[in-house]
């Protein structure tokens, strides 16, 4: 079967936070500047959300612990630390969204700072009709808010994700149907999305640099490599296969908390009562928007600032209390089994919502 092209949009923020703080204060511009989650540590603990292009000069990213990134501008002595500010970051956001959404015939919303639109028939499959609207879409939101985005255009998902971080910042890029090939190859095998240091330094050690060495492995090797999921997905990102649809998808499809342990541990009671906690707070959300969840995950930032998560999806939506705590236990306990680095952060989230319906009494589901 041939699918009809379709012409699709990713669209990124540039330096979001950090942007959103340029925004409020102009004199920021000339300046270093990180947005930083800090912690409930004190001091300097915590870690860099956001920094802009001024700070990643001198190496100065996100992820990286605020007292790293102090360190690394100690030179810079103009270089502004500001904590987040999720409230204004978000009316920010839902702002442009609301602009994307108007030019979309399908809107997928990523992040505060990101997603998808599939335009294909808005610009009656014409690349230069969606080359003037996503002109047309950059201007908007600049006039309207001040914010710059970058823009990938392409037959899908994965090229346009791929080619909205092309020309950053404030950049557009176009690849055509017959030219995927030719954008792809001299790129970095990490430009795919999801292939990360560790799959890129095994693709290094077997000789292989960009996406067009990657293109010498046939998809038996891959699979054999990585598995049938994950081999399946490079053999076909490589080539710029993505026949996923953009799906309509708003802000809060989760909702989540997180918080700063006390002290690194894996002590699974210590780790618990904070998760526990977490969980009062998650529910009392979910509760205020009446909403149902099938999904419950838990969150870990190691104290070397790596990630773990795991979720399990339930058989039914639900709003019980003792469930969400059952499952978190459960999830906790399957991760610290096999776990060498203590946890530095946790968090709970619950996912694939619903409204509640049909229900005369809500307390019933507890």
């Amino acid at each position: 079967m041939i699918l009809e092209t379709r012409i699709v949009f990713h669209i990124d923020f540039d330096y979001f936070y950090a942007q959103c703080e340029e925004i409020r204060n102009p004199e920021l511009k000339s300046k270093p500047v990180c947005v930083c989650v800090f912690s409930d540590r004190g001091g300097d603990s915590g870690a860099i959300a956001t920094a802009n292009y001024n700070a990643r000069e001198f190496g100065v990213k996100s992820g990286i612990p605020i007292i790293f990134a102090k360190k690394r501008l100690q030179e810079q002595t103009n270089a502004v630390f500001l904590p987040v500010d999720f409230d204004y970051y978000r009316q920010m956001s839902d702002k442009a969204m609301e602009i994307m959404k108007e030019n979309a015939d399908i809107f997928e919303y990523v992040g505060k700072d990101e997603a998808y639109l599939d335009v294909t028939n808005k610009v009656n499959r014409d690349w230069k009709k969606a080359e003037t609207l996503g002109l047309k879409i950059k201007k908007e939101i600049k006039e309207k808010l001040n914010l710059t985005c970058s823009i990938g255009i392409s037959p899908n998902k994965l090229i346009s994700k791929i080619a909205s971080d092309f020309q950053k910042p404030d950049g557009l890029t176009i690849v055509w149907s017959d030219k995927i090939d030719g954008f792809l190859e001299p790129l970095n095998i990490r430009e795919i999305p999801g292939i990360g240091k560790k799959t890129e330094e095994k693709f290094s050690q077997m000789n292989l640099q960009t996406i067009k060495d990657l293109k010498k492995l046939d998809a038996f090797t891959l699979t054999n490599e990585f598995g049938r999921k994950i081999g399946t997905y490079i053999f076909n990102a490589a080539r710029g296969i993505d026949n996923e649809p953009v799906k309509e998808k708003e802000p809060n499809s989760q909702y989540s908390k997180i918080m700063t342990l006390k002290k690194d541990s894996k002590e699974f009671y210590f780790i618990l009562e904070n998760l526990k906690q977490l969980c009062k707070e998650v529910h009392q959300v979910v509760l205020n928007k009446n909403k149902m969840f099938k999904s419950v995950g838990i969150q870990l930032i190691q104290s070397d600032l790596s990630n773990k998560s795991k979720s399990k999806m339930l058989k039914n939506p639900t709003l019980s209390f003792e469930e969400l705590e059952k499952n978190v236990e459960q999830l906790l306990k399957n991760v610290l089994e096999e776990q060498k680095i203590p946890i530095r952060r946790v968090g709970v989230k619950v996912s694939e919502l619903s409204e509640v319906k049909d229900q005369s009494n809500i307390t019933s589901y507890f």
